[in-house]
């Protein structure tokens, strides 16, 4: 990879990177998904005529702590209308990213001071707030 010759030494610099471990998922909320059953609520129709239905629909009712009315239909199937907002049935995965900052920049890292946020904004942030020093120490010269 072609670079250019940096103008300070490499103590000067701090690298910020994010990763995504190959071949590993993690259980993810459905907010983290951008699940759209969570975004706009969901319908689960339930034939309680059968001894499945029977224990899904005794299950939604007793037991998934989610918010939902409940209504039957005219073929005799119970249709239950879950808001958005809250988790809903399926467990999704997604693979994490690990939002890295150390010091210095391909050269090495002379200090071997390194740490990783555990939230893209925190990670977001930092890394504005040292964008903000650069540019304030360019203003003063």
């Amino acid at each position: 990879m072609p670079r250019f010759d940096p103008a300070m030494p490499v103590e000067a610099y701090q690298t910020y990177s994010i990763r995504q471990p190959r071949d590993t998922t993690i259980v993810a909320a459905c907010e983290q998904v951008g699940c759209e059953a969570w975004q706009r609520g969901w319908q689960s129709v339930i034939d309680e005529r059968t001894d499945l239905g029977q224990r899904q629909a005794a299950y939604i009712r007793a037991q998934s702590g989610r918010t939902f009315c409940e209504r039957r239909t005219g073929s005799g199937l119970t249709v239950f209308e879950f808001d958005s907002g809250q988790r809903c049935f399926q467990e999704h995965r997604t693979r994490p990213q690990l939002f890295a900052v150390r010091d210095g920049d391909w050269r090495g890292n002379p200090t071997g001071r390194h740490r990783q946020h555990t939230r893209a904004q925190d990670w977001v942030e930092d890394f504005g707030e040292h964008q903000q020093l650069i540019a304030d120490q360019q203003q003063k010269g």
